[in-house]
């Protein structure tokens, strides 16, 4: 009996990379005014931004719907496969409601992980996922060393500007007016399922430092588990300046780090030209 893995889009998992790590990634819907999208399929993320940079309307995320599921977990059992169905923080979102429902008429043939996270956290999730099933694990096996890991995921991501968060409603106009004024960069991480804002920085440089920082106040990075960089936008200038200033920390890991572009379910509120790491902390 095969394991298959379903994720959904808001982990950042392309469907190139679903395609070579054989998994499936259900799209949430992306809504520019009466436009809607595939997250990911039907709006690929040089898209998304090249429509955030260019229009003045804020796009908004929605969940993926029961029946969604349902046909994923469908198929799957149809073929003979147990399933692990890895899902956006329900913190943030109503995905993870949706995928219960749906596993609802499956007896015992669905595993579901709500994993807290969303974005890279969550990708690296889906990573150490897939090196389990490579190993051999089952279904249940994978699902219960991905609850006992997933507190151990942590992004840090500084972003670039404040108007995407004032623009989406997290941040007043006075707030996002100052902060810009002032060059201030917010450093972001996620806590229990949701954002949190852990540092506020002058200049980028000044957000890299305390970015470093964090890794260090958390105790330092596991090398042996699954990382990745991650940045918003068109460009990653903004994150290779950040690796070469971090290089003490990577020295020697660089050309085993992934670098993913991070999709519409963060660049909504961070905007481009926002930078991540995301990584398991040490025990």
């Amino acid at each position: 009996m095969a394991v298959r893995i379903i994720v959904d889009s808001a982990s950042d998992v392309s469907q190139a990379t679903a395609k070579e790590w054989g998994i499936t990634v259900v799209p949430l819907k992306v809504r520019f005014g009466d436009d809607e999208y595939q997250d990911g399929k039907t709006l690929s993320n040089t898209e998304f931004y090249e429509r955030l940079i260019e229009t003045d309307v804020v796009p908004k995320t929605s969940q993926i719907p029961p029946a969604e599921y349902i046909d994923e977990f469908e198929n799957a059992v149809e073929a003979g496969d147990e399933v692990v169905c890895l899902v956006l923080s329900s913190g943030v979102s109503g995905c993870f409601q949706s995928a219960t429902i749906a596993s609802s008429d499956f007896e015992d043939k669905i595993h579901l992980v709500d994993t807290r996270q969303f974005s890279l956290s969550y990708y690296i999730l889906v990573e150490y996922a897939v090196r389990l099933r490579d190993e051999g694990k089952s279904a249940a096996e994978i699902a219960e060393a991905i609850e006992n890991a997933k507190s151990r995921a942590k992004v840090l991501s500084v972003f670039d500007t404040l108007e995407y968060l004032k623009a989406g409603g997290r941040l007043s106009s006075t707030a996002a007016f100052v902060g810009n004024v002032l060059s201030i960069k917010p450093v972001i991480t996620i806590t229990d399922g949701v954002v949190e804002v852990i540092g506020k920085a002058r200049g980028s440089k000044n957000g890299n430092n305390i970015l470093n920082q964090t890794i260090d106040k958390v105790g330092g990075i596991d090398f042996s588990m699954p990382i990745c960089f991650g940045y918003t936008g068109l460009s990653d200038d903004m994150l290779q300046k950040y690796i070469r200033d971090g290089k003490d920390i990577y020295e020697g890991k660089l050309d085993e780090l992934k670098v993913v572009s991070v999709g519409a379910t963060i660049g909504t509120y961070a905007g481009p030209g926002a930078i991540a790491v995301a990584f398991f902390m040490n025990e």
